[in-house]
């Protein structure tokens, strides 16, 4: 174990997401020439680790070259011009397959964009391609590796996401998480993954599991560029009742704005700690006691230990009703962990399900004193190293709390285990303070890296 702060190993020699942004922006970096180097890494490690459910090089190849033509002509440029993206397999890109992970979705192409990713090309990104989900974004595992170690789990359900910006394949990529699936693989990849406020990114066109619960998260290698990709996202939608009127916040310009005094953190031991990795317990206890003064250590209230279970009652009864025709049509054919899932939501009472509904509300309470005390919550982002095998995701247990209560979370790869695999340090601020958090954890990631690119890149 350790808790030096590593950074997950670049493949490529890429400059950081902003720099790239810039010179794309200025002519001083084709948009072609950076996808032709993304194509060649993915070409050499697609077949070890698994990134993609449909990729295409010479689709990328057209859009880099409409959008340098786009530039050349010297017409206003999109805020993520010439960036390649990977969007997650359940969001529906148009023309393109979209098979949610699913055999009895195989074949499946959506006739429009995801509102997503309507906005991403509106803001000249390049679609690179669909990345690999789990069955039905559940816990079923698709075929991705970890990067880090082959043999190890990468995380789910965004996976392929998760991956793909681990091991250098794209600078960018969009996940979701309805327990734990932008975080946890996020953590177990080495990355930055950051799960917005509930409601601030519409989900029109995105599979839905459990409306109550899923939300739209993306993955950069820095707090910087996932605040540069998801300022672009956060909207509203009719299609989506979630979403509200109220203007984007900046979050760029909070990454790029020092906060007024060192922030101060309230470490949290959420329900799981006790079965966690001793590595991890080794690792948070230096991280601890390196912040010094500025963290102190809270306990949550007895009710955030029914959290998980009250969660996961909300999370099954939903996606027993919208998986319904999966289930009528193919249950045979969905994986054991899907189905089990739907028969604990065909099984539960419309009492027990409303009743779950109502606790967020309780735990946001909660929260509030805590909140008046900090600028973020800090406590794992999983229960430790990414777990050998896959056959299973990993233990969602220190993820489904935040989504439950809807509130903007954040992982950093900072800690490192003995065998020199990454472990998150999640980040989680009030429900709609998703500046503050990204504020904070740009502090905390260059503080914890002594990192001063962002320094030069914003000067």
């Amino acid at each position: 174990m350790a808790a030096e702060p590593k950074r997950a190993e670049r493949h490529i020699a890429a400059p950081g997401t902003l720099l790239l942004r810039d010179r794309l922006a200025s002519g001083a970096l084709d948009a072609l020439a950076l996808v032709e180097s993304y194509i060649a890494r993915i070409v050499e490690r697609e077949p070890q680790v698994g990134a993609w459910a449909w990729f295409d090089p010479d689709f990328a190849r057209a859009q880099a070259r409409a959008l340098d033509a786009h530039r050349r002509a010297g017409r206003p440029l999109g805020r993520l011009h010439g960036l390649p993206v990977g969007i997650k397999d359940i969001i529906d890109t148009a023309r393109i397959p979209t098979e949610n992970g699913c055999p009895l979705d195989a074949g499946r192409v959506p006739i429009r964009d995801a509102w997503i990713v309507a906005r991403l090309k509106k803001e000249g990104a390049i679609i690179m391609g669909k990345t690999v989900t789990t069955e039905l974004a559940f816990m079923h595992p698709g075929k991705t590796a970890n990067p880090h170690n082959l043999a190890h789990s990468p995380g789910g359900s965004s996976q392929g996401s998760a991956a793909a910006v681990a091991d250098g394949m794209v600078p960018l990529a969009i996940g979701t998480q309805t327990g734990g699936s932008v975080i946890r693989p996020a953590s177990f990849c080495g990355v930055t993954g950051y799960k917005p406020t509930f409601g601030a990114i519409p989900r029109t066109g995105i599979l839905p599991q459990s409306p109550s619960l899923d939300t739209v998260g993306v993955f950069a290698s820095d707090p910087a560029g996932a605040a540069l990709l998801a300022e672009v996202l956060f909207g509203q939608d009719d299609g989506d009742p979630a979403t509200h009127t109220e203007p984007a916040p900046a979050l760029l310009t909070a990454t790029r704005t020092p906060p007024p005094l060192p922030p101060v953190f309230a470490f949290v031991k959420p329900p799981g700690w006790a079965d966690a990795d001793p590595a991890l317990h080794a690792a948070f206890a230096e991280l601890v006691a390196a912040l010094g003064d500025q963290v102190f250590e809270v306990s949550l209230p007895d009710i955030f230990a029914e959290a998980a279970a009250q969660r996961q009652r909300v999370n099954m009864a939903e996606m027993a009703y919208h998986y319904y025709r999966y289930w009528r049509d193919g249950a045979d054919r969905l994986g054991p962990a899907t189905r089990a899932g739907i028969e604990s939501g065909n099984a539960t009472a419309a009492r027990d399900y409303l009743s779950a509904r109502d606790v967020p509300r309780v735990l946001n309470a909660a929260l509030e004193e805590i909140f008046n005390r900090c600028d973020a919550i800090i406590c794992p982002a999983a229960t430790g190293p990414a777990p050998r095998g896959h056959d299973t995701t990993g233990d969602p247990i220190f993820n489904g709390l935040w989504t439950f209560c809807g509130t903007p979370c954040l992982s950093l790869p900072l800690l490192i285990d003995a065998g020199d695999m990454p472990m998150g340090v999640q980040l989680v601020a009030a429900r709609g303070n998703d500046t503050r958090l990204l504020r904070t954890a740009q502090w905390l990631h260059d503080w914890a890296t002594g990192d001063d690119t962002m320094t030069q890149e914003t000067s």
